[in-house]
């Protein structure tokens, strides 16, 4: 956001209708999100939009001004920083003061359900609960007290400036004005909650990503353990939990002796030079971890996989 403003929403007058030239249709859990309107626009003094209704969701945010919009029957003053939310068949009707002008960011989208059977399943909840929330809400304004607003800003310089992956932007952009929406009336109660790691296997595929990655380097329970940020005698742990028969020390070896069959396989290479590039001591060491593991010697095992490979 650009904070050099003392209205950062002006730069959003220069190209009004630059994101609604954009075709964003969002996939997100089990619903399609066509975004139909969204722009900043400013009603003079004293103006009047009479009575309409939508058959699509309308989000309306004052960043700035003053006025009045009717829901129903009901007639609620707006001031900067608040928003309300109008879903299909609400009547309501909108005034600027006739003090002063009323600015006013619209988000319009059609919302439609669309089973995605890819769906990430955490995601989907988190979908449907906004959905559902979104349907419930009070037909009242709120304090934009998650900063939506914000996004409309941050959605527009993306496009503006053609950042990479911008069309990505705009859409999560799109994705946390809902959201920051039903949080401004939330109670607090979520039903829905993100995935817990099993910390204890995930530490675990870690160091072994880290250790396949590195292999061929001098690596010691220490530094992959410093790695994890967490202590040699944890990470030990963490290894006999998952397997008793597998310590760091075998596994390391494992990951060496994978990499040496991929290439007595692929290669032409001498055994020497394969000990040496996977992190062997030794071409004579090699032969010892390998035959035992194994029940064959490194050339052995290259001639039952071709025959006619030769060495260089």
């Amino acid at each position: 956001m650009n904070l050099n403003n003392a209205y950062p929403f002006e730069v959003m007058f220069e190209k009004h209708d630059m994101l609604e030239r954009l075709d964003i249709v969002i996939s997100w859990g089990h619903y399609e999100i066509s975004v139909l309107r969204f722009h900043l626009i400013s009603f003079e003094p004293g103006r009047i939009v009479d009575f309409h209704n939508h058959a699509e969701f309308e989000f309306h945010f004052i960043p700035r001004g003053k006025g009045k919009v009717i829901l129903g029957e009901r007639t609620y003053s707006l001031s900067a920083g608040m928003f309300y939310l109008t879903g299909p068949g609400v009547m309501h009707y909108q005034e600027a003061s006739p003090e002063e002008a009323m600015d006013e960011l619209c988000l319009h989208v059609d919302i439609t359900r669309k089973h995605n059977p890819d769906a990430d399943p955490w995601e989907a909840a988190e979908a449907e609960e906004c959905m559902e929330k979104l349907r419930e809400l009070p037909i009242k304004p709120a304090v934009d007290s998650h900063r939506a607003m914000n996004c409309f800003l941050e959605a527009y310089e993306a496009c503006e400036g053609k950042y990479r992956g911008y069309y990505t932007s705009i859409k999560q952009q799109v994705i946390s004005i809902l959201l920051k929406v039903v949080r401004a009336y939330d109670s607090g109660e979520m039903s829905a909650e993100a995935p817990i790691r099993d910390m204890l296997v995930s530490r675990y595929q870690y160091a072994v990503q880290y250790m396949e990655a590195n292999s061929p380097a001098s690596l010691t329970l220490e530094n992959v353990a410093e790695k994890l940020n967490i202590s040699p005698r944890q990470l030990q742990r963490i290894f006999r939990n998952i397997n008793a028969e597998m310590p760091f020390s075998k596994v390391l070896e494992s990951i060496r002796l994978q990499a040496v069959c991929r290439r007595l396989e692929e290669s032409s290479w001498s055994i020497e030079r394969i000990a040496e590039s996977e992190g062997f001591s030794n071409a004579t060491y090699l032969h010892q971890v390998f035959r035992k593991r194994f029940g064959m010697t490194p050339s052995d095992y290259r001639k039952a996989k071709d025959p006619n490979k030769q060495l260089r």
